[in-house]
């Protein structure tokens, strides 16, 4: 390791909130070129908190309580505006944990990562996206944001990154919503980047496979509440235990439910008619829990949107108990709107970010009416006791939330209408193992207690087997197969 040479030292750092919680407890470590280094630890460590503090850019209203950080010989901290907007400019590129919200959503996918590059040219442009594992061939570089995947909003941001040809190459959780395969050859392109690029990568991450496939050194940050100073120490790359929980009892309540039959959801970008959905058809019986897997961009987060009412699709139908229900939810009556609830893969898009926590539950409550006035302040308390979040959150706002307090959060906001249908995109891809597991068990629990019934949107197949009764597989923005979850994953995996 001492061959290679430092490129960023923290010292004793600590973050904390002015008269609120710590952030990232006192930590020391050393980053260097050409290894890559990964963040592991709980939901809430500051996993995220650190990378921010990489490139001086803390949290709004936090503060350093002690420490220092070097990046290529200079103290962030103390550098002027200027000199950290260069530094970040050409040398450090980070991505972060929400990266679709990073992308002007007004600008084609070309043109974002020309922005950055530090060879614009169209040729290097359709190079960086087919390393980064994005079809060129299909028009995806013509498109707009809106009309990408997460899992492709995911790697245009990281193409926007590679295009400047950084030093520090800093990832926040950079391969969720990404299936299987994609993530293997994400970690097989970041192995190569850190050891042709000298580069010094550093990745925040919940996945145990994509750690012990890529990462040279390993930094636990699951001690953050330990009172004593840590020492970042390399360590073997964690393995998944290989447990899994039963699966979910596959009986369901009598009843039609949610379907949808022959969808079709078109985007047209520079003349290119791009199809995302191609015929779709889709049932979920009442107290059901249904998986939706696939490959990235096969159209899975557009069959959550048209069935939430947030998609027109150009054609088909949708059925609620048999009933036609309209495509938009604007359209929908106020009862039919609180039935069916999305938790978007971004939880930033169900959080506003200028309410706190507890005024963006208590929303949907009076909204709904399902709680009445006086009772509001405990209900709220209760929600966040359910995703396991301490009750003190309701005063905090969204930016003071780590990737995956956000995310449960956002499934508390969800819940909180008490809907019979939960749309759920990608939920615990921001979760370590424990809290992932954690919140699916909450999902089934609410399936016993009431009857709702779950979608499930997911890359993590163990997680599908575990917690579905049947499963749909989407490829190519076509159904390409139905059936019990136990039998069709068998054949995929």
């Amino acid at each position: 390791m001492t061959d290679n040479p430092t490129a960023v030292r923290v010292t004793d750092l600590s973050v904390h909130l002015p008269d609120g919680p710590e952030l990232l407890a006192r930590t020391t470590l050393t980053l260097r070129r050409g290894r890559v280094s990964a963040l592991t630890g709980p939901s809430g460590s500051g996993k995220t908190t650190l990378l921010r503090a990489v490139i001086g850019d803390l949290p709004g209203g936090a503060r350093i309580a002690s420490g220092t950080v070097d990046v290529l010989g200079h103290d962030v901290f103390a550098l002027p505006a200027d000199r950290l907007r260069d530094l970040r400019r050409h040398k450090v590129a980070y991505v972060g944990q929400d990266p679709g919200s990073a992308l002007n959503p007004r600008m084609r996918v070309a043109r974002l990562v020309a922005e950055t590059a530090v060879d614009p040219s169209p040729r290097a442009v359709l190079g960086l996206l087919a390393e980064c594992r994005l079809p060129t061939g299909t028009g995806l570089a013509d498109r707009r944001p809106g009309a990408l995947s997460g899992g492709q909003q995911r790697r245009v941001a990281l193409a926007r990154a590679l295009a400047r040809e950084p030093e520090v190459l800093l990832l926040d959780e950079p391969t969720a919503g990404l299936d299987t395969a994609l993530r293997d050859e994400i970690a097989d392109l970041l192995c190569r980047l850190a050891a042709t690029r000298n580069l010094a990568v550093v990745l925040a991450c919940h996945d145990p496979e994509l750690v012990e496939r890529c990462a040279d050194d390993v930094i636990d940050l699951g001690t953050a509440r330990a009172p004593a100073a840590r020492t970042a120490v390399p360590v073997p790359a964690p393995r998944r235990s290989g447990t899994e929980r039963p699966a979910a009892d596959a009986t369901a309540a009598p009843g039609p439910g949610l379907a949808a039959h022959g969808i079709e959801v078109g985007f047209t970008q520079g003349g290119r008619a791009h199809r995302a959905l191609a015929g779709v058809d889709f049932a979920a019986a009442p107290g059901a829990a249904t998986g939706i897997v696939g490959p990235s961009g096969s159209g899975k987060t557009t069959l959550l949107r048209v069935l939430a009412g947030l998609q027109r699709p150009a054609a088909g139908t949708l059925t609620l108990d048999g009933r036609p229900l309209p495509a938009t939810a604007r359209a929908r009556a106020r009862d039919r709107q609180r039935r069916i609830q999305l938790v978007p893969q971004n939880p930033l898009g169900a959080l506003n970010p200028t309410r706190t926590i507890g005024a963006t539950l208590a929303r949907p409550l009076r909204l709904h009416r399902t709680t009445p006035k006086p009772d509001i302040p405990g209900r709220v308390t209760e929600l966040l006791h359910d995703v396991g979040l301490p009750a003190d959150f309701a005063g905090r706002y969204p930016h003071e939330l780590s990737g995956g307090q956000r995310q449960r959060a956002s499934i508390a906001r969800a819940l909180a209408p008490e809907p019979d249908v939960l749309l759920c995109d990608e939920v615990t891809s921001a979760l370590d193992p424990d809290t992932a597991t954690a919140i699916m068990e909450l999902l089934t629990r609410l399936r016993t207690e009431r009857g709702l019934t779950l979608v499930l949107v997911s890359h993590e197949l163990h997680l599908v087997a575990a917690y579905t009764d049947t499963v749909h597989l989407l490829e190519a923005g076509r159904v390409e197969a139905t059936g019990p979850t136990g039998k069709l994953l068998s054949a995929v995996r």
